[in-house]
């Protein structure tokens, strides 16, 4: 949608991912990323750590599964989302308060100092299951095909070879 505004976030998940279900089912999870800038002091030659900045973000459906089933109280995350307009409350000493709150388009483990291993979840509803599988779907298992099933005529499947005539192949 236009006007929106788009930010990434790195920082640490705050607590482990918090997943629910609505009263139709639908997956969402919530979880709060904390980024705390850091600056290098030249007067004592030691960096420094600023204010952090917590964000509370949001994944709804698939994403929101995923999130919870693959990260961890401490994980440090990549998320790209929609930044909502801040809410204002009063905290429990009488300080004003406002909260970020960013909804998730994407999100992954950073790995500046970690390794991941990432497994490709299955489509629901049958998807890669042969017939039952939807034409077009690129996560779908294709069909192996072997090239002597192709024509031998066919240019485009046989590349390198020459033609049977001087016609252009299609």
């Amino acid at each position: 949608m236009a006007g929106e505004v788009n930010v990434t976030i790195v920082g640490n998940l705050a607590d482990d991912p918090e997943l629910r279900y609505t009263q139709g089912g639908v997956a969402v999870v919530s979880v709060r990323v904390g980024s705390t800038p850091r600056t290098f002091n030249r007067q004592t030659s030691a960096w420094e750590d600023g204010e952090t900045v917590w964000v509370r973000c949001t994944a709804w459906r698939e994403v929101a599964e995923n999130v919870a089933q693959s990260l961890t109280k401490g994980t440090r995350v990549v998320v790209t989302g929609r930044l909502k307009a801040p809410s204002a409350y009063q905290s429990a000493q009488g300080e004003a308060r406002a909260s970020l709150e960013l909804e998730i388009e994407e999100i992954g483990a950073s790995l500046r100092y970690a390794t991941a291993s990432v497994t490709r979840r299955a489509r629901e509803g049958g998807a890669g299951s042969g017939a039952s599988a939807v034409a077009g779907d690129p996560w779908a298992d294709a069909p192996a095909t072997s090239r002597a099933s192709k024509p031998a005529d066919d240019a485009w499947a046989n590349p390198g070879t020459a033609s049977t005539g001087d016609d252009t192949p299609f």
